[in-house]
């Protein structure tokens, strides 16, 4: 396929490209933003999207710096932890990492949706853009590395 690049720069260009992002995962969706707390995961869309690729063998991480948005907002996916906790982990970031402000969403290293500070709707999807995506990846992985246990289905605390 080709490489296809959607800029966006309201909150429904986000979550539209977000839901496209979601859509196309199939193996794996890495997740980093400071507390989610636009993301809309407990919609039910996100909740449908999201049980489909963890019924069909996906393996979801989040990283973020603070959990309170998803622990009050999002009880749908509360549920989704707690019925599929063994293919999805939550980390909480680390202090040094506190002052990162960027969001994105990789799905199978292929994908991406990127604001380019969470504090604003600005940003830009890739699909079928592996390259694209090579440096959030790395941020991701050592923001993992970084990172400590986060949100559990029976407890808060992300």
């Amino acid at each position: 396929m080709d490489r296809q690049v959607f800029p966006f720069t309201t909150r429904s260009g986000f979550a539209g490209q977000l839901a496209a992002c979601l859509a196309r995962a199939e193996h794996t969706l890495r997740l980093f933003d400071p507390d989610f707390a636009v993301w809309e995961l407990g919609s039910s869309a996100s909740d449908a999207t999201l049980r489909r690729f963890l019924k069909g063998g996906g393996r979801l991480q989040l990283a973020a710096h603070d959990g309170k948005p998803v622990e009050r907002d999002a009880p749908r996916f509360l549920r989704l932890l707690k019925d599929y906790g063994h293919a999805i982990e939550v980390r909480r970031t680390s202090q040094p990492l506190r002052q990162l402000t960027d969001s994105f969403c990789i799905a199978d290293e292929r994908h991406i949706v990127r604001r380019f500070h969470s504090d604003h709707f600005r940003g830009e999807a890739v699909f079928d853009g592996p390259a694209d995506l090579k440096t959030s990846l790395e941020r991701f992985l050592t923001i993992w590395d970084e990172s400590g246990p986060g949100l559990y289905a029976n407890s808060t605390g992300l």
